[in-house]
């Protein structure tokens, strides 16, 4: 039976690159991915029928290779755009090389794990994605209506966002700020892939995590107010007095480091839970790695062979050389060797760790629920105080810190997706190897990719805004520190075309701002006649289009670590917070990722997971939640959203590098008035008619073997 074919391997390819660049916009924005396969393999399914009769295991394949995409964009979006945070470039060469890097160790190490996990605990581990994934496949092999789903999905994302966003017929946030609760703030970001999202986490989870939104914007940012608003000055850290502060400034402020304490200690508080789990892994692992080979010598069975051991240790060896390579000579030769090789260590030993950890715990609760960044934080802490253990501290260790939880990170992410796409193979009776090298391949493709669209999203987003700080002189050389948290990147700094901010000056110096107790974090442009920054240099990342609050989270807990500059009574508000919700009985990851977001996202999740409970309940229609109607179309908004989001977002860029007029495709308000295009409650009408058709998709149920 035709599987490993060239036709599979271009196709999954492609989606790779798609779902790699949907998950990388998606993630930015909100701070989470879910799963690609289940829609990749529905495509598959219809994209084959056009072209002519496909096998099973050629489907698999196709989606085996695209889920690739997803897993990269997860491990990157999470940790390395917090080099903007940390003030580093964020080079696509870094992004391609660390995310191959992890990305290749995270299939190699799952390798000798898959008859373990997949094949012997067949029935204990539910590998629940995985086996929604070979439901569809199976469904496609007698026919249905389920594509279209999809499809309808990827249509009306597409036009609602394109609307939205790249023509400015409605706004992309509808905002309360009741005056009678000074400091409180209740708005809905109106997108589509937010509604998907929360459709296809259900009910369950997005209301725990609009919980932790509402702790955060009604409860304590209020409190925050009234009390610190009686205090005229500024309170650390932030750098003007609360009284005269919005919501926004509140939140980013302390709400942010509060929020940070919660996710941290929810994640360590997660990986503690599975430590049976990880130890059960590591025994069976390794009881059953001496007899691998000589199963895989003694049988000839197809569905039994995997990439060779050698290969294996080998690709390992290589990887970990090639990390130290590169961190050595290309990213931080001015760091004191050692700790290149150390770091090196660092990422093969996580990496191991942490694959065989992610690999457990996706076989019981799915890919989308894989706790990520619980294991990126840990990872993080021991790196960084094993560094300051060692001296090393210098703002150079902090990029070498990321590379490491980077690195780790995207392992963890792609080995759950590995363990996933190896299930399904294994119910659809799929040869190991071939998707392991099917995996590799879309691993590369995506790299590619995700390694673009991180520095296009911060290039489009960023702007420039005129600011008047008065500065002492600062020494005339680059990366001279002219006092705390003040740095001079660039001497020569020149605005863009068009940006000229009422003066007349284009050559600045170039600052970055990091843990100044009278200067707000981020980039400005210092003129050195002058003596005073004149312009602040606002990044695409961390703005409010593109917020990575998972990067952030990463960039606080590294310079708060290595520079003790860590708000610790705001990080053990946000740690007593989840223990609080521990004891109540409640998993805390969802609520404290939720007090962490900005309440416009976690609301709109909220939405979609609420529909879905309505869709669900008293339903004649008893569909697998993964493989029902409303998360296939839920899929396809969030797809199409997202590339029409990506379409936005180019706009945005030709706008910021001066190619055209700045508002020349906003034809929304001069078509139906500005006030129209701005209004909350015109927001909330079309938001509603899209609430409205996910729930009458939702309601329908599929046709399996139907044409």
């Amino acid at each position: 039976m035709p599987e490993f074919t060239l036709r599979a391997v271009i196709l999954g390819v492609g989606f790779g690159i798609l779902f790699g660049a949907v998950s990388t916009y998606l993630g930015l924005r909100a701070g989470l991915t879910v799963s690609a396969s289940i829609p990749i393999a529905v495509l598959t399914i219809s994209i084959f029928k056009k072209l002519g009769r496909s096998t099973i295991l050629e489907n698999n394949i196709v989606q085996t290779t695209g889920s690739a995409g997803e897993s990269v964009a997860a491990g990157v979006i999470f940790t390395l755009p917090a080099m903007i945070f940390l003030g580093f470039p964020l080079e696509y060469s870094r992004i391609f090389l660390l995310a191959m890097i992890g990305g290749w160790l995270g299939i190699l190490f799952m390798i000798p794990l898959r008859r373990y996990l997949i094949v012997q605990e067949h029935g204990v581990l539910p590998y629940p994605e995985g086996a929604a994934c070979a439901d569809v496949l199976q469904a496609g092999e007698k026919g249905g209506n389920f594509a279209g789903r999809v499809f309808w999905g990827l249509a009306v994302g597409g036009v609602y966002k394109f609307l939205m966003d790249a023509l400015g017929f409605w706004k992309g946030t509808a905002a309360w700020n009741p005056k009678f609760l000074p400091g409180a703030s209740l708005r809905a970001d109106v997108t589509p892939e937010y509604l998907g999202v929360g459709y296809i986490i259900g009910p369950k989870i997005a209301g725990t995590m609009f919980a932790g939104g509402v702790i955060s914007w009604l409860v304590i940012a209020p409190a925050i107010k009234f009390f610190g608003g009686q205090f005229p000055g500024a309170i650390y850290p932030s750098t003007i007095p609360i009284l005269q502060m919005s919501a926004d400034q509140v939140w980013s402020a302390y709400i942010r480091p509060i929020g940070a304490g919660a996710v941290a200690t929810a994640g360590l508080i997660t990986l503690a839970r599975t430590l049976p789990t990880i130890l059960a892994a590591f025994r069976g692992g390794a009881r059953d790695m001496p007899s691998a080979g000589a199963a895989r010598a003694a049988s000839l069975e197809r569905t039994e062979r995997d990439l060779p051991g050698w290969i294996v240790l080998a690709g390992a060896g290589v990887l970990g050389i090639l990390m130290w390579l590169i961190l050595a000579f290309r990213y931080n030769p001015g760091a004191a060797w050692f700790s290149n090789v150390v770091s090196a260590i660092l990422v093969v030993l996580f990496g191991f760790f942490f694959v065989t950890v992610s690999s457990r715990i996706v076989g019981l609760i799915g890919n989308s629920s894989n706790p990520v960044s619980g294991m990126t934080i840990a990872t993080l802490v021991v790196t960084c105080l094993f560094f300051i253990a060692a001296g090393w501290t210098g703002h150079l260790y902090a990029a070498l810190a990321l590379s490491v939880g980077g690195a780790v990170a995207i392992a963890s992410a792609i080995a759950g997706a590995t363990s996933q796409d190896l299930k399904t193979g294994f119910l659809v009776g799929a040869t190991p190897w071939k998707q392991q090298v099917a995996l590799m391949i879309g691993v590369v493709a995506s790299v590619i990719i995700v390694g673009y669209t991180v520095p296009f999203l911060n290039t489009a987003y960023s702007s420039y805004q005129p600011e008047t700080i008065a500065l002492p002189a600062l020494p005339a050389r680059t990366g001279a520190t002219a006092f705390q948290g003040v740095s001079v990147e660039n001497l020569n700094y020149t605005l863009p075309k068009g940006v000229l901010l009422g003066t007349a000056r284009r050559n600045y110096w170039e600052l970055n701002v990091i843990g100044s107790h009278t200067i707000p974090d981020g980039k400005y442009l210092y003129n050195p006649d002058a003596g005073r920054v004149e312009v602040q240099w606002v990044q695409g990342i961390g703005s409010e289009q593109v917020a990575a609050p998972q990067a952030r989270l990463m960039a606080t807990i590294i310079n708060g670590l290595l520079n003790h500059q860590l708000p610790w009574a705001l990080i053990l508000i946000g740690a007593c917070l989840v223990i609080a919700v521990e004891l109540l009985g409640v998993r805390s990851l969802a609520f404290a990722v939720g007090s962490y977001l900005g309440i416009g996202t976690t609301a709109t999740i909220f939405v979609g997971g609420a529909l879905r409970w309505l869709a669900e309940h008293n339903s004649e229609a008893k569909e697998d939640g993964d493989t029902s109607s409303g998360a296939l179309y839920s899929s396809g908004l969030i797809a199409g959203a997202a590339v029409f989001g990506l379409v936005a977002a180019a706009i945005s860029y030709l706008e910021a590098t001066g190619r055209i007029a700045q508002g020349q495709f906003k034809v929304g308000p001069r078509v139906i008035g500005a006030a129209l295009a701005g209004s909350d409650l015109w927001a909330i009408i079309l938001f509603g008619l899209l609430c409205a058709s996910l729930f009458a998709v939702a309601k329908r149920p599929l046709q399996i073997g139907k044409q």
